[in-house]
């Protein structure tokens, strides 16, 4: 798998405009793809955006814009560029030929960060799984880099290369992968029948909004949280008793946008914490200017989950960060996304989304008591209606 090293690497970034995109939109995605490169420990550089109808097919970039590139890579020492988008196997190979660097993909960096996130044995085998998925049509003769675990006297064919015994071992592994991450499932499966009539509430949203933040207030653990992307990986549940009331809250992954399918297939036994919840509260983080598509990729995804049924808490986090007063009269400013004050930002969410919707700090314990009531009353009402005897 190619990845970012252990030193700080001096990397460049790469995205297309499409056709009918705004340019804003295209700096916004390269700015959480800048994220996602600190969070794997490089130094985000140079940008470079071509405007295109769709994406080159054999290069994602433009001949011109190809060399460009290229001679910059030459002049400043670059060690890695990072493109915004999934590369096919034949274009990265196209890419290599004209970079004297080497190439990593969107989808490639977001595997290499959960690589090294993962600390539970179910963690590292679900990103293995990813990796493996990943790299398997992507080998090329430049990449015989695999270790051989499995050798000996007559494993190897008379003039076979190197790279198919890659692709054997690859398969191999990824069978093996496959049937320990059957038993995962079905040991996950037995621990929730295990938790009794307890209402489950699983925490999803964006990757960095603050979920383990608002597991830590209301749990009283000290789940990790941490100002980086995809802070948690394995699925934490605690159960908490608020106004007499208990009820199982689970803390999950965190989605993204363009997050690659082979994590979603791997995660499949992390997801389903969410997949068998009661009630999804999904936290967003009001203060971060492109909140909206956050949202909507998230909503996508637990579509692509078999999720997006459950009954819903949306929870606008980091309130704090926004801007509290209403803007002064005088102002001409046009009202945009950026500039907008936290009533005008309620007033626009609670008339939009026609699910119960409470705004707080969970840094600044803001409006705290006012969540925990409407959990509550939300959580009272799913126990009465499954579970009416123990009410």
């Amino acid at each position: 798998m190619i990845e970012i090293t252990s030193h700080s690497e001096t990397t460049i970034l790469i995205g297309v405009t499409r056709s009918g995109e705004d340019p804003a939109t295209t700096q916004e995605h390269l700015d959480e793809l800048s994220f996602l490169i600190e969070t794997a420990g490089g130094i985000p550089g140079k940008r470079f955006v071509q405007r295109l109808e769709y994406p080159d097919p054999r290069t994602y970039i433009g001949s011109g814009k190809l060399l460009e590139v290229s001679a910059y890579i030459l002049q400043h020492k670059t060690d890695l560029a990072v493109f915004d988008d999934e590369l096919s196997p034949s274009q990265i190979r196209n890419i290599e030929k004209e970079f004297n660097c080497r190439i990593i993909d969107r989808n490639n960096l977001i595997l290499d960060i959960f690589a090294r996130r993962a600390r539970t044995s179910t963690a590292r085998t679900q990103v293995e799984l990813a990796q493996c998925e990943y790299l398997l049509p992507r080998l090329t003769g430049r990449w015989t880099h695999l270790e051989k675990q499995r050798g000996g006297i007559g494993l190897r064919g008379p003039g076979e290369q190197e790279i198919e015994t890659d692709r054997r071992y690859l398969r191999w592994r990824i069978k093996l992968l496959k049937r320990k991450l059957k038993e995962i499932d079905k040991q996950k499966a037995t621990q929730r029948k295990k938790r009794g009539q307890l209402v489950r509430v699983a925490l999803v949203g964006y990757t960095n909004v603050g979920k383990s933040t608002i597991m830590n207030l209301l749990s009283k653990s000290e789940v990790f949280a941490e100002d980086k992307l995809f802070a948690t990986l394995d699925t934490t549940v605690r159960k908490v008793v608020i106004h007499t009331q208990p009820f199982l809250l689970s803390d999950t992954v965190g989605f993204i946008r363009k997050l690659p399918h082979a994590l979603i297939e791997s995660f499949k036994s992390t997801l389903d914490e969410v997949r068998e919840s009661d009630i999804l509260l999904h936290v967003v983080d009001i203060s971060h200017p492109d909140h909206e598509e956050q949202i909507g990729v998230v909503k996508q995804t637990l579509v692509e989950i078999r999720a997006a049924d459950k009954p819903t808490i949306m929870l606008f986090n980091k309130i704090d960060a926004c801007h509290p007063e209403p803007k002064d009269p005088d102002d001409l400013t046009p009202p945009e996304r950026s500039n907008l004050n936290l009533e005008e930002l309620q007033r626009i969410w609670i008339a939009r989304e026609h699910v119960p919707s409470v705004f707080i700090s969970a840094i600044e314990k803001t409006h705290v008591d006012a969540f925990r009531d409407l959990l509550v009353a939300e959580v009272r009402k799913i126990q009465q209606t499954q579970w009416p005897e123990n009410c």
